[in-house]
Parts: C-alpha cells; sequence; structure tokens
C-alpha cells in the first residue's frame, strides 16, 4: 500500500539465485543471468514498482551501473522492526532466530549463497506483510517501515556519492595542529611537546599521559585528588599542569580520529565514503561501522568543500526532540511557545523559566529523568506551564519501570526487559525484607524508566528526520537530470542534520526543497496539529561556514 495514495503498491521482490536474481512480480516470476540485474531493474522501474530486499546487499552494485529506484521494502529492517513492534499478533517475533536476523551490510555488496532457505525474500515479504495488515496500526507500522527503508536507500547513495573532502586541506590542518607526519608507533610533534610540559608539571618525567592509570597515579603525586582523568573533572582544577593536558587529549584525540590512517582509510579521490547502520542504535538513530561519520570535529570540517562550481546546502532542525515531544502529546501551549522562534526562548516567555539556558536544562532533564541539580529544580517548572508534554514522558518513565513496553509514534518498541531485570524482580519479590535486593532492582528500574522516557521521543524524533530525508530525496531527484551524482545529491545525514551537494545554480531551489520537506514531515507525522520544525539552513563552499 502507498502511505500516500492508498493504493497498491507494485511490489518486485529480489532474490539472489546461483546464476543471477529472480524478480517475483505480479507478472511472475523473471529469471535475470549474473551481470544484468542492472538493466532489468532500470526497465522494470518505469513502472514504478517498491523493490523487495535487502538494500545494503542489491542497491550499491545498481548504483555502480548508474541506476536509482524511487522506493524499497528493505526485508532485513523491515525484520529487525518487526521482532519488536508491540501491537502486532507476534508472529514473527515467535519465530527462532534465522539468517533475516543475522543479516549485516556486508563491505563489497555481496552475500554468501549458502545462509539457507529461510532468507527466501518472497517467503519473508509475505510474512512482513501480513504481520503489518494485521496489526493494530497498520497504515503506522507500514509508513514507518517505507521511511526506514527509504533511508537504507538515501545511506547507500551517500556512501556511493561520498562526502566532498579535500585531502589537501585535511593534511594541511593536520601539520598545523600536529606537526608533520611520522610513523604510527610515533607521537606528533605537537602532542610530544604537549606530553612534555605535562610530565615538567607534575614532575614525573617517565609519565604516559595516553594511560588513564599513570596520568591518575601522576596527578594524585602531585597533590591533586581526582575520581577519573577526564576533560571535564581536569577542567575543574586549578594546576599548571591541566591546560597543557587538556590540549593535548583534544589532539591526542584528532589523531587517533581523524589523522592521517583515518585519511588514508576514508578518503579516496577527494570523497569520503561512510559506512552508515540505518537503525543502527534502538531508537532508529542511525550509527556508523567506522570511520566516525556520525562525528566530524570542527577542527576538520574545512576540508569538507564543494566541487568548483558546486554548493554545499547545510540545514538542521533547531530543537527537534522538544518540538517531537509537544506534537506527541498535543501539548499546545509547548507547540505555541515554539511557534515561528526558538522554542527555549518562547519557554521564557511563558513565563515558566527566567533564561533561556535555564529553558535549555529544564527540557534536558524532563527528556532524560533529571532529578538533582539545576534539571532536576526545573523540571517541576515546566511541568507546571506544560503539563501534557511533562506526562507523557514521565508515563513512559514509568511503564518502563513497571517492565512495560513503549513504543514511538509509528510503532518502533523497546527492547524486551533484560534477564538481569526480570532476575532482580523475581529477588525482591521473594526477599523482600533485604533492603540491598530491592535497592537494586529499583536502581535498574529507574535505569530503564530513564530509557524509556527517552525512547518515546527519541525514537519519533528520528522517525521525523526519516520522512525529512526520504521526502527530500524525492524532491533532489526532480531538480536535475543524470545520475545520482550528477544531480543535486545527499551526501551526509546526522539525526537532525543534512548536507546536500548540489550545482552552484540550484542551491536556491535545494534550500527550498530541505524546508519543504521538513515542513511535509511534519504534516505526515502529526497532521494538522500547530507545531513547526523550523530549520537552520546555509548556502556555503565549506562545511566549516555554515556556523
Amino acid at each position: 500500500m502507498d502511505e500516500r495514495t492508498g493504493e497498491r503498491d507494485h511490489v518486485v521482490v529480489v532474490r539472489r539465485t546461483a546464476d543471477g536474481h529472480a524478480l517475483a512480480h505480479g507478472d511472475g516470476v523473471e529469471e535475470v543471468a549474473a551481470g544484468a540485474l542492472a538493466a532489468a531493474v532500470a526497465r522494470l522501474e518505469a513502472q514504478g514498482p517498491r523493490w523487495a530486499w535487502d538494500t545494503a546487499d542489491v542497491y550499491p552494485a545498481l548504483l555502480e551501473a548508474g541506476v536509482r529506484v524511487a522506493r524499497a521494502w528493505d526485508l532485513r529492517l523491515g525484520r529487525a522492526l518487526l521482532r519488536r513492534a508491540a501491537g502486532t499478533r507476534g508472529t514473527i517475533a515467535a519465530l527462532p532466530a534465522d539468517g533475516w536476523d543475522e543479516l549485516a551490510p556486508v563491505d563489497d555488496g555481496a552475500l554468501p549463497l549458502d545462509l539457507g532457505s529461510d532468507l527466501d525474500p518472497v517467503a519473508e515479504h509475505a510474512r512482513q506483510a501480513a504481520e503489518i495488515a494485521a496489526s493494530e496500526r497498520p497504515g503506522a507500522l507500514r509508513l514507518l517501515l517505507t521511511a526506514e527503508s527509504a533511508g537504507a536507500l538515501a545511506a547507500a547513495e551517500m556512501r556511493f556519492a561520498g562526502l566532498p573532502w579535500r585531502r589537501a586541506e585535511h593534511e594541511r590542518l593536520l601539520a598545523s595542529l600536529l606537526g608533520p607526519r611520522v610513523p604510527a608507533d610515533r607521537r606528533p610533534a605537537s602532542l610530544e611537546r604537549l606530553a612534555d610540559a605535562v610530565r615538567i608539571a607534575l614532575g614525573a618525567p617517565a609519565l604516559n599521559p595516553d594511560s588513564p592509570i599513570e596520568l591518575a597515579r601522576a596527578l594524585r603525586s602531585a597533590g591533586i585528588e581526582v575520581a577519573s582523568t577526564r576533560a571535564a573533572e581536569l577542567r575543574t582544577i586549578d594546576h599548571p599542569a591541566v591546560g597543557p593536558l587538556l590540549e593535548y587529549k583534544k589532539l591526542a584525540r584528532l589523531h587517533a580520529a581523524n589523522g592521517w590512517a583515518w585519511l588514508d582509510t576514508w578518503v579516496r579521490d577527494d570523497r569520503f565514503h561512510p559506512e552508515y547502520l540505518v537503525g543502527g542504535v534502538v531508537t532508529g538513530r542511525w550509527a556508523a561501522r567506522g570511520g566516525g561519520a556520525l562525528q566530524l570535529p570542527k577542527q576538520i570540517r574545512s576540508a569538507v568543500s564543494a566541487d568548483d562550481g558546486w554548493r554545499l546546502v547545510v540545514a538542521d532542525a533547531a530543537q527537534l526532540e522538544p518540538r517531537v515531544l509537544a506534537g506527541l502529546a498535543h501539548d499546545r501551549a509547548m507547540a505555541d511557545a515554539g511557534r515561528g522562534r526558538d522554542l527555549y526562548a518562547g519557554i521564557v516567555a511563558s513565563g515558566a523559566v527566567a533564561t533561556r539556558q535555564s529553558a535549555k536544562v529544564g527540557m534536558l532533564g524532563a527528556l532524560y529523568g533529571a532529578t538533582g541539580g539545576e534539571g532536576g529544580r526545573l523540571v517541576p517548572r515546566l511541568a507546571q506551564r506544560f503539563p501534557r508534554a511533562l506526562a507523557l514522558v514521565e508515563q513512559a518513565a514509568r511503564e518502563g519501570e513497571r517492565g512495560g513496553t513503549v513504543s514511538t509514534l509509528l510503532g518502533r518498541s523497546t527492547p524486551p526487559v533484560s534477564d538481569r531485570q526480570r532476575a532482580l524482580d523475581r529477588d525482591a519479590a521473594v526477599f523482600d525484607a533485604d533492603e540491598r535486593v530491592l535497592q537494586r532492582a529499583r536502581s535498574v528500574a529507574r535505569d530503564r524508566g530513564r530509557f524509556t522516557r527517552n525512547f518515546v521521543v527519541q525514537g519519533t524524533a528520528a522517525e521525523w528526520a526519516l520522512c525529512w530525508l526520504a521526502d527530500l530525496r524525492g524532491r533532489l531527484w526532480e531538480l536535475g537530470e543524470g545520475r545520482v551524482e550528477e544531480r543535486p545529491h545527499l551526501v551526509y545525514f546526522l539525526h537532525d542534520e543534512v548536507i546536500v551537494h548540489t550545482p552552484a545554480a540550484m542551491a536556491d531551489r535545494v534550500a527550498e526543497a530541505v524546508t519543504a520537506s521538513a515542513e511535509s514531515a511534519g504534516r505526515l507525522l502529526f497532521g494538522d496539529f500547530p507545531i513547526d520544525f523550523p530549520l537552520d539552513v546555509a548556502v556555503v563552499d565549506r562545511y566549516d561556514e555554515a556556523g
């Protein structure tokens, strides 16, 4: 079923065979020889089908051949979603683990052929379709799987096209910050100078500052009592060693995460090709497998630079999770606070708190379950002004503490209670006189409550972002001509931020498309509820210019 038109999908299921692929659709089964899949898909794509497959397996080779598809049903992601989705009849949840649960994205775009008959995609598609049709909210689950599958297509396209990354600029930055390149087993000059400064300040000439144990011992020997060597704690200490030590930690992180070894591994032909894991986080957010795609430090962002004659359109959603919470709870007071302006400024204007910082801290406290400190103190004030929103996250927390399941707007559900919590709950019920067992059980329950409290909001925000991404992907395709990488195309996605690489002449139209897609995603999820999702949009030559 098409979520927008209500019309029945034309589904084509792609199955590997010993000699190539088989395409199962309404007209029967079409056998396709090895090497002929791209031509067959291009021919059938003109009919507007939804391709049922494992995107990570099939789509990269199609992109290499210049074939782009509009819609998919990702069977691997669908299996993972339906394993846990509440409100289904539980048929898929009751299945023993099989090949569909074991599948994962692969590096070369090819899966072995001997994973077993349980990988029959025709049968799996039928199972998933039946499970969704019989669920309590089939439209929502279908939309969730559609958005997740569109995300998988976008992820494959972003990896294929790559994020424009100037190797020469990256090397210049490393040289300016770290010094000349050195062998992998040696510290760059800047790190060695800082390490010497730390050793002198602490009176520890043999100190290895990369060792937390040695560093903690040296700090204590110098009369500095620390619970850890984390930067946040070190910043509270007044000592000559702290300045060079903090700088050492920052540059050491850069060297380890995005130094010369990273550059050699991940950037080729001035493109960074990240490996996204769609739905890799339990809430539905994406993860990355190697390369640190979701953590691009500001120190090196000038290396992300558009091609000659092209621009980067960088957009991120302002205060996405609080706005999603307002929409989920239908809290009109909170929606009004953010309409057409900074939400935190609107909270201040409502009289709930005195400063924007207090509004931000209080809202984070509500989303993450703060009970102490400034966040815990401010949450009751927000609850008075925005009772529906705060009641929603409180209810999710209580459900989690009881060991229950909570779900996002579209139906992504939390994992079942851990064996540890079940065991503690049993022990607490049997040994209710043992205060230590009771305390452990309460602690585990509170932890799960904090998780479920945030899950419903972060997970629904991930759904909004997927709908934004899916809609934008379609709009960008309509703006240009040629292959994916020859038109305006997505090159980066991080939770609530996208980067589009576009011919300069189309940059303004792309910026309009980015905004229109955000509005469309809001309507798709929240209907006519008056919540808006403003974006910060910048058209720049380099990522660091976006602010």
